[in-house]
């Protein structure tokens, strides 16, 4: 009987801390990334792959 209510104390104290844990956490919601450098492609080629290869045929 004595586990029975253990179990159900730490039932309650899981439940509670794991609604605390997610109000503190801002319910998920997290800011948009920003990024203050613009998107470069780095050293890929100007064409697709496959267009150099085709005109070989």
């Amino acid at each position: 009987m004595v586990i029975v209510i253990l179990l159900a104390g730490l039932s309650v104290y899981a439940a509670a801390a794991t609604v605390i844990a997610v109000l503190r956490d801002g319910r998920g919601h997290t800011p948009p990334v920003r990024s203050t450098r613009p998107w470069t492609a780095g050293d890929l080629p100007s064409e697709p792959y496959a267009s150099p290869r085709s005109s070989l045929r």
